[in-house]
């Protein structure tokens, strides 16, 4: 795979990664419906990290939203951008993950990432930073609730319970199997709250998690591993 080089001007501070945030965070519109669950394209995103070779694969993978049947993917591999810091954990990631979304030969409709939106220290975490610089819109579904707080939803499949910052709710801890430990959405950019949570429903008709976020999560892994054997173009290519 080709290596993604590090953006010329990218941060290379905590200081100025927040500086950034702080810009792009007010750019986030929120309160717009997005796409109906289950029509069009939704897209998956995730990464996987090898910080001894310095090395980080994305993955993006297209799904029929209504089949959840795959309909393109793509992989893309770079330097890691930016050091461990949470709450900063966008600027690791984000050069990669545009290079993997770019190099799809479909539009990738609503876009869902592994991680957090406004439910994020800073109210702007990868899935709000993601949107805004591509335009799409994007939800986070997170496998943990991070610093915030929560009472457990009822153990019904769909049930939901607020997930707070103080009294302010900044996304939901959902349950999407029965009986099954939630995961926390939240609002990423030009969805609602509630359309983020009926996507992820629609996104879990097996397993706890996003089948996005499961197909991605495997794509990535192997893109990594190939990525350690020997230097590739990029892929993208339809699935058939």
């Amino acid at each position: 795979m080709t290596t993604v080089e590090i953006p010329a001007g990218w941060p290379a501070t905590e200081e100025a990664a927040r500086a950034v945030q702080d810009a792009l965070r007010a750019r986030v519109v929120l309160g717009e419906p997005g796409p109906p669950p289950g029509t069009g394209h939704v897209t998956g995103v995730d990464v996987a990290y090898d910080d001894e070779r310095d090395l980080v694969a994305a993955a993006a993978v297209v799904l029929d939203a209504a089949s959840l049947e795959v309909v393109a993917e793509a992989t893309a591999v770079g330097r890691i951008s930016f050091p461990y810091v949470p709450g900063l954990l966008a600027f690791r990631e984000i050069p990669t993950v545009l290079a993997a979304l770019e190099a799809l030969p479909h539009p990738p409709g609503l876009v869902v990432c592994d991680g957090y939106g406004l439910a994020h220290p800073r109210r702007f975490g990868l899935a709000s930073h993601l949107g805004v610089l591509t335009g799409l819109p994007t939800v986070g579904v997170a496998k943990n609730p991070f610093t915030f707080t929560y009472d457990d939803p009822d153990a019904p499949r769909g049930s939901a319970a607020p997930l707070l910052a103080g009294d302010d709710e900044v996304g939901r801890a959902l349950r999407t199997r029965a009986g099954v430990k939630p995961v926390f959405v939240s609002v990423g950019h030009r969805v609602t709250l509630d359309g983020a949570c009926a996507h992820t429903l629609a996104l879990t008709p097996r397993f706890r998690l996003p089948e996005t976020t499961r197909r991605a999560d495997a794509l990535c892994r192997r893109a990594l591993r190939e990525a350690k054997e020997h230097a590739s173009p990029a892929v993208a290519r339809p699935v058939t």
